[in-house]
């Protein structure tokens, strides 16, 4: 028992690091970056109110789960920023590192309970996954159409970019999410924060 106990609670420790990863994007009211612990319970949010757009039944609990377990491993691998193609290409393998050491402070029951979670997310092969992936994709698209294109500008990223990478995903978890965002992008193309 207390081992057990120990375990968990070393590993709630650990995972309070993801509060200090920065994302790229900043808050809706623009005043600072955005954090992952943020952005997860943010998701986790608009899984509950926006749950009515899923395309398919879906359990809302574990599409919750998964938006709470899904940036964890940023603890290690940091926020990789989504249109960077080099970063893109090891974070797959960074993110299993680190999702093999966090996971691994727990129960053996319980790692292998939060390491399902992450992976059905990273799949995307339920309806659940596909859900809780487009709202992933969804909220920094609000918050550079919110913010001015903040982070877009930035980065130089220009509208093909957002929908290539952004489109197939929202789209697979909610067609109404995606139009929604489409409408986002074009506004914020011809309020010039956002290049086409």
């Amino acid at each position: 028992m207390e081992d057990r106990l120990d375990r968990q609670l070393r590993f709630i420790i650990e995972i309070d690091k993801v509060k200090a990863v920065l994302r790229r994007t900043r808050l809706f009211d623009n005043s600072r970056h955005e954090n992952d612990a943020e952005h997860s319970w943010h998701l986790a949010v608009m899984a509950l109110t926006l749950r009515e757009y899923a395309d398919g039944q879906i359990d809302i609990a574990r599409v919750i789960e998964m938006v709470l377990v899904h940036d964890i491993v940023e603890a290690d691998a940091g926020d990789t920023f989504l249109y960077d193609e080099t970063a893109n290409e090891a974070k797959e393998e960074i993110e299993r590192q680190a999702a093999e050491r966090i996971f691994g402070l727990l129960p053996a029951d319980q790692k292998a309970w939060f390491a399902s979670l992450w992976e059905e997310f990273e799949a995307r092969l339920t309806a659940e996954a596909r859900f809780a992936a487009a709202l992933d994709r969804l909220e920094p698209m609000m918050q550079n159409a919110l913010t001015a294109g903040y982070a877009w500008k930035r980065h130089n990223v220009r509208r093909g970019q957002v929908v290539g990478k952004n489109r197939p995903i929202v789209e697979a978890g909610s067609i109404a999410l995606w139009r929604f965002a489409e409408g986002l992008l074009d506004r914020a193309v011809e309020s010039g924060h956002l290049e086409e």
